[in-house]
């Protein structure tokens, strides 16, 4: 129904965006890449999709067109729904989820909250001859946050606590990643670094 958003970017958040078009503020829930990969930059154009469901209308956004079309083939497998498309989209970005689905990599798609050994092996069995056709899209670049460490934490934890993580275990984590990372971390390798711990 709504195929893209072209407009101000009036807030900016690491599991959803803003997006001002005509006066309406749409509401766009988006995973880490596209957090990444849309930047700072008041205009914006948003690749969406919109699913319909008994209790809730919700817009999903997306930086690329490939990352969108991917998306679309992981609604396709059966048990997997939006949200859980999103956690493999926030990852990974879609070359690395492509590569792991061709290559039959279960390990790899395992290692998302929510995915188990055979909704691995059905997204890997289902889509494995499909997703050539949308991988080679931009590559990701690291976005630097010079912000306190708590500004850091406390966006990480929010963003991971609404992703259905427990908020005392990823609390744990992320007080862990900090210690090591130290003042190199941003936003987005924090979170996707606790993704993989979680």
């Amino acid at each position: 129904m709504i195929h893209h958003l072209h407009g101000r970017l009036v807030e900016k958040h690491p599991t959803h965006v803003v997006v001002e078009c005509g006066g309406v503020g749409y509401y766009v829930a988006i995973s880490l890449t596209t957090f990444d990969q849309i930047g700072d930059d008041e205009l914006v154009k948003i690749h969406t999709h919109m699913v319909v469901r008994e209790d809730a209308q919700l817009l999903y956004g997306f930086a690329t067109e490939s990352e969108r079309a991917l998306f679309l083939l992981l609604l396709g497998v059966n048990g997997v729904g939006a949200n859980t498309a999103r956690l493999i989209l926030s990852a990974m970005d879609p070359d690395t989820a492509a590569m792991a689905i061709s290559s039959g990599d279960v390990d790899a798609m395992k290692r998302v909250k929510g995915i188990g050994a055979k909704t691995a092996q059905r997204i890997i069995v289902d889509l494995q001859d499909k997703v050539g056709a949308v991988s080679g899209g931009a590559a990701t670049s690291a976005t630097s946050i010079s912000a306190a460490h708590n500004t850091i934490k406390a966006d990480a934890l929010g963003a991971l606590t609404s992703l259905g993580f427990d908020k005392a275990k990823c609390n744990k984590v992320l007080d862990q990643l900090l210690e090591t990372q130290g003042n190199s971390a941003s936003l987005e390798s924090l979170i996707k670094a606790a993704l993989r711990e979680l």
